[in-house]
């Protein structure tokens, strides 16, 4: 399968992902995601200011938010990305800085 638009994650997400794909199927799961990120099609960034990711999850300390959803939320804000890929309703509760919503997809 073929992406048609770059995936972009964290390595704290891409973590949890790993996890969740094998604990759902096994090796063939976490093996898809490792081919992802060889072809290209799903790209790890870095936060640029890592402690953006503490303030979050004390911001968001009810919901609550682990360190997967706050690197997130911090490289869309550092970034620019307005959208994101996520089965976690969570982050309809989320705010970027500027108060503004991400767009949850699917």
């Amino acid at each position: 399968m073929r992406l048609r638009r770059r995936l972009v994650t964290t390595w704290a997400a891409f973590t949890e992902a790993m996890y969740f794909a094998g604990g759902g199927l096994g090796w063939t799961g976490q093996e898809f995601l490792w081919e992802l990120y060889a072809r290209g099609e799903l790209a790890l960034l870095d936060i640029a200011a890592p402690y953006r990711a503490a303030e979050l999850m004390a911001r968001y300390r009810d919901v609550p938010m682990d360190l997967a959803d706050a690197t997130l939320v911090a490289v869309a804000e550092q970034d620019g990305y307005r959208q994101i890929f996520t089965l976690d309703s969570d982050f309809y509760v989320y705010r970027l800085a500027t108060g503004r919503a991400l767009e949850v997809l699917p």
